[in-house]
């Protein structure tokens, strides 16, 4: 063998650090440029475009001009990826010195896209600043590992050391030996964490087979809440490469586990950062009215916090999903939960949404919400007791379709995203939904073809 030669054939790894400019699409995924750093000016001088209809790019990454019009139709124009430098975060993974930044769409004339989730945010909570209001944010992100052969089996696996003979060893929730078990894993987790600056507070397994939650420590800035938990979803992605494994945010990747959420906690604070839900040991009329504000809202913005036909799995009678449209203080079966009534930690706790929600939008809605029960004084009805059934009789849809249409109708989403991102957003969805009822599946075949 010439080993000279064969050296030369051989791809020779680059260790020159980059800087990675991102936009977050309508379905919470990442997409952007890969620069050179020392080509970062160009980033940080504006300088990056991208076509605008980035951000209309549905599940499957087709922009769907036939029935949205905001592609070829306009000639796919440029935008230009206007970076957060409050966002700036070193990539642990990636050569020595790389960094990321997300950044946030805007038209060549210099306005926000109506279409970029993070500028959407920010206008959700201009419309809070002019009340002198100022939302305080907090994350639960569930998510699971699963060895990295899933593309291969066609179907996600538990990781090897918490299953015996390829079957889980029972439920894990608070189990330190599941912990035990990807300690390595969760260690890189944290260490990146810390070096990205994320707030992330307590780690837990959860119910299902290889199933933790991270929480993130309250913001008093919504949209750096939202920025903490994208890149803890992209820090749980490539630190489970790492270590040879995956993970992910579907909302219920295993039919006979539990399905992964995304819990917010949210107060809002007044101009002298007085906490205006603290009911200071008297009737928390606030606190009721916020809940009432999220519940009279809650079916119009389920697509939100349920954007995709596997979300929909999640909610089942009997599970912490809440299927029930209602309210209650300390209740984990609710929708909406008071975990404090008093004092500064006098909060919500919104518990519908999947952890496959994108949380600008997530954060937007829960926002609109608030503001519709600060803006009036609302009665969210009795309150779900311990033992007791929810009596507000109203529900959550079971089905992808009607939040779409849901969705498309609303007052509330037009008043809350603008028309454009309705429109946009429902008509996407709608073509998902139809491409998911069309879908014959393997539970058709061998229930129905031999019997009926």
């Amino acid at each position: 063998m010439n080993t000279k030669s064969s050296e030369a054939r051989m791809p020779v790894e680059t260790q020159e650090p980059r800087i990675e400019i991102l936009l977050v699409g309508m379905n919470g995924d990442l997409r952007g440029k890969q620069i050179p750093l020392s080509a970062q000016n160009k980033v940080w001088d504006g300088k990056v475009r991208l076509p605008t209809s980035t951000q209309s790019l549905d599940i499957w990454g087709d922009d769907n001009d036939d029935i949205t019009g905001l592609s070829l139709t306009l000639g796919d124009p440029d935008g230009c990826c206007i970076p957060d430098p409050r966002s700036l975060a070193p990539m642990p993974w990636a050569p020595q010195g790389s960094a990321q930044v997300l950044s946030t769409m805007h038209e060549l004339t210099g306005e926000p896209s109506f279409m970029d989730p993070r500028a959407i945010l920010s206008s959700m909570l201009a419309r809070c600043a002019e009340r002198g209001l100022t939302p305080v944010v907090a994350t639960e992100l569930e998510f699971y590992v699963i060895e990295d052969d899933w593309r291969e089996n066609g179907k996600p696996r538990p990781p090897k050391s918490l299953t015996y003979r390829g079957e889980p060893n029972g439920f894990q929730l608070y189990d330190m030996s599941a912990v035990d078990a990807l300690q390595g894993y969760l260690d890189t987790l944290r260490e990146w964490a810390d070096l990205q600056g994320l707030p992330a507070d307590a780690t837990t397994a959860e119910f299902g087979p290889g199933q933790f939650e991270i929480n993130l420590n309250h913001r008093p800035d919504a949209l750096a809440a939202a920025d903490d938990c994208i890149y803890l979803k992209r820090l749980a992605q490539m630190a489970a490469r790492k270590h040879g494994l995956r993970s992910t945010c579907m909302a219920k990747p295993y039919g006979d586990h539990a399905g992964s959420g995304l819990h917010v906690h949210a107060s809002v604070i007044d101009r002298s950062g007085r906490n205006v839900l603290d009911a200071a040991g008297g009737e928390p009329t606030a606190l009721k009215s916020v809940c009432a504000g999220m519940l009279q809202t809650m079916r119009e913005a389920q697509l939100v916090f349920a954007p995709f036909a596997n979300s929909y799995r999640r909610f089942q009678p009997g599970s912490f999903a809440p299927v029930d449209i209602d309210w209650g203080v300390g209740h984990r079966g609710t929708a909406i939960r008071i975990p404090e009534t008093d004092g500064p930690g006098a909060r919500i706790e919104h518990r519908v949404a999947g952890a496959d929600a994108n949380p600008y939008l997530l954060l937007t809605a829960i926002l609109g919400g608030i503001l519709r029960g600060l803006d009036s004084t609302l009665d969210p009805g009795p309150a779900t007791e311990a033992g007791q059934q929810a009596t507000s009789g109203r529900r959550l849809t079971h089905d992808f379709l009607t939040a779409v249409e849901d969705f498309a109708q609303s007052n509330f989403i037009r008043d809350t995203f603008g028309e454009g991102y309705q429109r946009l957003y429902a008509d996407t969805k709608r073509k998902e939904a139809i491409a998911y009822l069309r879908t014959v599946s393997d539970f058709d075949y061998q229930t129905y073809l031999a019997r009926i």
